[in-house]
């Protein structure tokens, strides 16, 4: 069998023309529909039947995962009682490209009666979902890229890219960090690389750091730190509570190689290294690997912003969540 390739590429080549036309529809309605969207005290119920369900069940999901509550209903099974999944204060995203399908229509006067707002994505602006929606994004009508020119493939590619617009739109103004997108990826590789060292690190807020002043002695240092969990390293603080510098065992076993018993009488300032490198806890773990990589260390102070210590990460901590470098 020889396939004509000439032909997929030209399916490409449609889908993707049909996409930059959608510009033109980024306008004062679509403006509303990112306002009402970002404005929602609620979910976003996203609702279809059939290919453009689909496409609705993946809209829902990146606006959950950007920061936007999100739910999808399937557009048949809502009028069979799953309509009690919809509150008041939600908003309804309901996609179609006729704007005429069965189940659709049949969802417009209980969603109307509870006085929920609705959102339509469809391709005929004087639809039936067109005309009871209150905001609507029309993308027109489309020449499908299929053979018969009947299975969806250009209106579908449109309502996705439409969604990610609207969904990306709305992540943008609610400033959604990195971090925040960590929080809810914890999981698998992507969740790694983008988790924090507050997330990461072995002591938590509020529990006993292990922490010397630049005027105690070594013994000193040791007994006040004798009794928390790990003892790999000692932050040194200055008389704020600001880091002043770290003690590794490692420059205690060299100290004591040199000069023996005489090192416990010694401060804490005359061993530590000072100006030492620091995170905080918003820093992602990547971040402190890529420097426990470059400067060969195994311990990093985690300060606020004033530069006192909330914690201590410990290169296992991040190994432990196997970033993916």
């Amino acid at each position: 069998m020889k396939f004509d390739l000439d032909y997929a590429r030209s399916v490409i080549e449609v889908e993707a023309g049909a996409i930059k036309s959608l510009a033109c529809v980024i306008d004062d309605s679509f403006a509303a529909a990112v306002e009402v969207i970002y404005g929602a005290t609620g979910s976003i119920i996203v609702t279809g039947i059939g290919k453009a369900g689909i496409i609705g069940k993946k809209i829902s999901a990146t606006l959950a995962s950007t920061g936007t509550p999100s739910h999808f209903l399937h557009s048949a099974e809502a009028v069979h009682g799953d309509l009690g999944r919809v509150q008041e204060n939600d908003i309804v995203l309901a996609l179609s490209y006729s704007g005429e399908s069965d189940e659709i229509i049949r969802l417009i006067d209980p969603v109307k009666q509870r006085q929920i707002r609705l959102i339509a994505i469809t391709g005929d602006a004087e639809s039936s979902l067109a005309k009871h929606s209150d905001v609507v994004l029309c993308t027109g009508r489309l020449s499908e890229a299929c053979p018969l020119g009947l299975a969806p493939s250009v209106s579908t590619t449109c309502m996705l890219a439409l969604g990610d617009a609207i969904a990306f739109t709305v992540m943008k103004a609610r400033n959604f960090s990195a971090e925040d997108y960590a929080r809810f990826h914890p999981g698998g590789a992507l969740g790694a690389r983008l988790i924090t060292v507050g997330q990461s690190m072995m002591f938590k807020r509020g529990e006993k750091l292990p922490l010397a002043s630049t005027t105690d002695t070594i013994k000193e240092m040791l007994d006040k730190t004798a009794k928390i969990k790990r003892r790999g390293a000692v932050m040194i603080v200055d008389a704020d509570g600001r880091l002043a510098g770290i003690i590794t065992d490692a420059d205690i076993r060299r100290a004591m190689g040199k000069i023996g018993a005489a090192l416990f009488d010694r401060t804490t300032s005359e061993l530590m290294t000072p100006d030492c490198k620091r995170v905080t806890a918003e820093t992602l773990a990547a971040e402190a690997m890529a420097i426990f990589h470059k400067y060969r260390i195994d311990e990093l102070p985690v300060v606020n912003g004033l530069d006192k210590p909330v914690g201590l990460i410990d290169v296992q901590d991040i190994v432990a969540i196997k970033i993916s470098r």
